[in-house]
């Protein structure tokens, strides 16, 4: 169905780390118009779409985002307003066109996707659909996914020397997404006390999860552990499974993995991650290895890839070209999933049947830098893909993805629970 849009604009707002992100608009002819909060992420891939940032140290110091204002209140709207589109598709085209470059660095990656994504809200609200609705592809059948909560914080996201950046729990025995979210409360509650109980603090990271003095991965493996029992849960994946993010791009130095005083070649990380998986219950690796450690990648994906899902996040960075090769290489069994790595919705769904028709899975995921928007979790139920992953079940930018697959869920008949 043909819409045109009206207009464009934007304003800066900030991020649940108190820095400069877009608020985007789209109005269509038809008077319908639709908003979105852009995210922004600190643990980075290289490959990522580039964010505008106004870099006058006098504002924010250098992370101000009026250029990327700047550019969707002028260029951007001047392109798109008073034009047709047959579907979000086009206007995600008509956007990559006029940025023209390959990282969508001329009008930043943060101005081009906060215009896509409220673009697809506008269009599903114009032809009264859901979002999730609207975003399904074709073929593909639309599932409430298992969330993954982020309970502990470390490396970039926190305060703390603990170098992995983020422990999950994932509560895949759940029978419902709102069982699932009082687990991960539950869990949350009873983990809070048993920090409190052996004396560490209990303040929080960028993304919700606790932030305590702890150095050993293995030391909170066995908290969460502790946790998920007390809580009256079963670990495992027949009930609240473990999910890993060690983000080891930010402590791979010189060839070597630096953890907690240790210097591991990338042969002894795979046999760490081994012992880990082989101790704990945990399920699902991402980003397991440094996204420059392609021939560790390999080795790790013929190692475990039959154990656990390994996901790719800094290393694929949601590009599809990126995605191809690591599938062609046989590095990674799964994708990260996030908008504004790549820049558009469309491209993001690209990604994800590329990943589909691979076998692979796909791992929805927020950044550190939050909004209250709730696109995501509408994009993880069209895909069918599985998981979520939005952070602690605490905070009102990481909660509201969660409270919104609730409200998917009171509404209609999906299915929960993973698709591997």
């Amino acid at each position: 169905m043909v819409k045109t849009v009206s207009k464009v604009s934007a304003v800066q707002i900030l991020d649940s780390r108190s820095r400069p992100t877009l608020a985007t608009t789209v109005t269509l002819s038809d008077g319908t118009s639709a908003r979105a909060g852009v995210p922004s992420g600190a643990s980075t891939g290289s490959r990522e779409a580039v964010e505008a940032r106004d870099r006058d140290l006098s504002r924010f110091n250098g992370g101000g985002v009026l250029d990327a204002v700047a550019h969707v209140n002028g260029e951007i709207n001047a392109a798109l307003a008073a034009r047709a589109f047959a579907n979000l598709a086009e206007v995600d085209q008509a956007l990559i066109d006029l940025d023209a470059t390959t990282n969508k660095s001329r009008l930043g990656a943060n101005a081009i996707v906060g215009v896509s994504i409220a673009a697809a809200r506008a269009f599903a609200n114009s032809e009264g659909l859901a979002l999730w609705e609207y975003l399904q592809p074709a073929g593909v059948n639309a599932r409430l996914p298992v969330p993954h909560f982020n309970v502990v914080n470390g490396g970039v996201h926190a305060p703390n020397n603990l170098d992995f950046q983020e422990f999950m729990i994932a509560p895949i025995g759940a029978p419902s997404i709102a069982e699932a979210v009082r687990a991960g409360s539950e869990i949350y509650t009873k983990l809070k006390q048993l920090l409190a109980s052996k004396g560490f603090a209990t303040g929080l990271g960028d993304e919700g999860g606790f932030a305590p003095q702890i150095d050993r991965p293995e030391d909170v493996l066995a908290l969460l552990v502790q946790a998920i029992n007390e809580a009256g849960y079963r670990p495992g994946r027949d009930g609240v499974a473990i999910a890993l993010d060690p983000a080891s791009s930010e402590f791979y130095r010189d060839g070597f993995y630096k953890i907690a005083g240790e210097s591991l070649s990338s042969t002894e990380m795979i046999d760490r991650y081994e012992e880990i998986i082989s101790t704990y219950p945990v399920w699902l690796l991402e980003d397991g290895l440094a996204e420059s450690d392609w021939s560790g990648w390999e080795q790790l994906t013929a190692r475990l890839g039959d154990r656990v899902e390994l996901v790719g996040d800094d290393l694929l960075c949601t590009n599809p070209a990126i995605i191809k090769e690591a599938i062609a290489r046989h590095a990674c069994n799964a994708s990260l999933i996030k908008v504004n790595q790549i820049g558009t919705v469309s491209e993001t769904l690209e990604a994800m049947r590329i990943c589909r028709d691979a076998g692979w899975a796909q791992f929805v995921s927020h950044r550190s830098g939050e909004t209250e928007d709730t696109f995501i979790a509408d994009l993880a139920v069209a895909t069918g893909c599985g998981h979520l992953k939005s952070g602690a079940p605490a905070r009102g930018e990481r909660v509201a993805k969660y409270n919104r697959l609730i409200e998917i869920e009171t509404v209609s008949t999906l299915g929960y629970g993973l698709t591997t």
